[in-house]
């Protein structure tokens, strides 16, 4: 209904300018507004006090000129006032809310589909978390929000590539390889003292009896050798860092350059395509899986130094970020000359915007806000236009069984995987609890809540109204009644109780995809899901309001109402990633 007025206004406008009454270089973005009092009407538009200075006129008078110029004899419309000093109010008619249900059953999937993005070009990067164990519950929701906001910019009207960033290059992955070879020469009989800072889940030891399965002893190197002179780890008084970074250095020397390479492309594929399922059965797919190995770096790197914005200091390549807002400059190539990530993220942004895009979404955690300044100061640098990119951060969700507070650390080892969260509460409870909340704010994921099969479990509310509304189908169905959609029968539809209530709703369902989209907050789809549920439920537990009763014109409108009612629930799960049972 929104677009429609928006419609008409837009026409008044050209119609006024045309008359004389607005200049032709007078340009307005027209704003509707749902109202807040039923007196004041269904909606109100400002664009009288908004032109009033531009145009000449006192604001009353230029609303009256754009009152005259909607239709007199609108359906939809019941009458329009002027309030205040300005304000256009529009009274819309039972006939405007009935023509809702029309829509909602001629349309079905398409309705609330919007052109706000009039196809222009967005990519989304999400999770893209580091293929060195299985994704937990902590990815678990960018994967969700993602997922989510990308079917929402669908809807919305832009053309949408979610792509994965796999860091199939680097020291972590370097770890990996070394964690993974030090569990094979355990499996050969070898004694090996596991470094603390290498990775030390189960997965891990997985991998190595892959591994050792298929190659048998041929890795083999003696522990002795492995360890010879190596800086002790930091429960022996060293550090860390140096011991595992010697290790891995050492690995590379003993194996050779096609041997760890063996071992590194092993771990890589386990556990990437471990998580390509993961992601899958949790209902995210992508368009595309990015790998960092094929990106030029050097050549992102060359191009900022002919610019002449970088410099060398201590060994290091640095880059000169604080010329353009960061709070420090940042090193690009470190003084062993390995590239920093950094330097990886540059080339990485480089490529996105090469390939065209008109918005680029990254979707980080929020342990990586300092990122932002840097890769914008990095883009400017490079000339391009850094306000095309929107980083969207995503805050920690903590698990909780009962009061216990569950461990999300991949390097320990412990943590719950993402695969265990979905086996327990299943996908569709996984999925919502995600989005639920803003995408900055914490999660506390109550796995209890999220198993309920109660009205307080938001998920299973707003399925249960769906699964009722199915019910009522198939009832009708063993009564051997019919259903047969009619408008002229919608008027037996009450205009002041429970079935106004839900054709407000529904009315409102484009409304909030479009907020939603605009807004990158897929969580305010969730709330019209439980707000239209709970409608739904009140209207269907008031014994005034039975469905399947004798009077067949008004029976047929009750139908039509909850088949709307269904529709639109189907739609708006279809967007979050949750199933619509039939039954449950």
């Amino acid at each position: 209904m929104k677009q429609y007025l928006h419609k008409l206004f837009t026409q008044a406008f050209t119609q006024l300018q045309a008359q004389g009454d607005i200049p032709q270089d007078v340009s307005v973005e027209i704003h509707l507004e749902r109202t807040r009092e039923v007196r004041y009407g269904d909606f109100a538009c400002n664009i009288a006090l908004v032109l009033a200075k531009a145009v000449g006129m006192r604001p009353r008078d230029l609303a009256a000129r754009f009152v005259e110029q909607l239709p007199s004899n609108d359906p939809s419309i019941a009458k329009v006032e002027i309030a205040g000093p300005g304000f256009i109010n529009i009274f819309l008619t039972s006939q405007a809310y009935h023509a809702v249900i029309d829509e909602i059953l001629t349309t079905k999937a398409v309705y609330g589909r919007s052109q706000l993005g009039a196809g222009k070009s967005v990519m989304i990067e999400f999770v893209s978390a580091n293929p060195t164990g299985p994704l937990h519950v902590g990815h678990g929701r960018g994967a969700a929000y993602g997922a989510a906001l990308a079917n929402l910019l669908i809807v919305a009207g832009f053309k949408v590539h979610k792509e994965y960033y796999v860091n199939d290059a680097g020291r972590q992955m370097d770890i990996l390889a070394t964690s993974i070879w030090l569990r094979y020469l355990e499996l050969c009989g070898e004694t090996v003292t596991f470094p603390s800072n290498a990775y030390q889940g189960d997965y891990v030891w997985d991998i190595a009896a892959s591994l050792h399965r298929q190659h048998g002893d041929a890795l083999r190197h003696s522990s002795a050798k492995v360890f010879e002179n190596i800086p002790a780890d930091v429960d022996q008084g060293g550090d860390k860092e140096q011991h595992i970074d010697a290790l891995i250095e050492r690995s590379q020397q003993l194996l050779g350059e096609v041997s760890y390479q063996l071992v590194f492309q092993k771990g890589l594929e386990i556990i990437l395509d471990d998580i390509r399922r993961d992601l899958e059965q949790f209902g995210v797919v992508y368009d595309q899986w990015f790998l960092e190995s094929s990106l030029l770096v050097q050549t992102a790197i060359d191009e900022l130094k002919a610019a002449g914005h970088t410099y060398e200091r201590d060994g290091a390549l640095w880059f000169r970020s604080s010329e353009f807002g960061d709070e420090k400059d940042r090193v690009l190539v470190r003084d062993n000359g390995q590239f920093t990530y950094f330097a990886s993220d540059i080339a990485y942004h480089k490529n996105k915007f090469e390939r065209g895009f008109d918005h680029l979404i990254n979707i980080w955690g929020a342990d990586h806000h300092g990122y932002v300044a840097r890769v914008k100061a990095a883009l400017m640098a490079l000339g391009a236009d850094a306000e095309r990119l929107k980083v969207l951060l995503v805050q920690f969700a903590t698990l909780y069984r009962g009061k216990e507070r569950l461990s999300m650390s991949t390097r320990s080892g412990e943590f719950v995987t993402l695969r265990e969260l979905r086996e327990e509460v299943g996908t569709d409870a996984a999925r919502f609890f995600y989005i639920q909340r803003k995408s900055e704010q914490h999660l506390n994921f109550d796995l209890e809540l999220a198993k309920s099969q109660k009205n307080d479990n938001p998920v299973y509310y707003i399925q249960y109204a769906h699964a009722r509304i199915s019910s009522v189908f198939r009832l009708l169905q063993e009564k051997g009644l019919t259903w047969e959609h009619n408008s002229a029968m919608l008027s037996r539809l009450d205009t002041d109780g429970r079935e106004q209530a839900l054709l407000l709703k529904l009315s409102r369902y484009p409304e909030v995809i479009e907020t939603a989209a605009q807004a990158y907050e897929p969580h305010q789809l969730t709330y019209y899901l439980l707000d239209l549920a709970q409608n739904f439920h009140t209207f269907y537990d008031n014994k005034q309001h039975k469905v399947l009763i004798e009077d067949q014109e008004l029976r047929n409108a009750r139908l039509s109402l909850i088949a709307a009612v269904q529709q639109v629930l189907r739609n708006g799960l279809t967007i979050i990633g949750v199933s619509a049972p039939e039954v449950m």
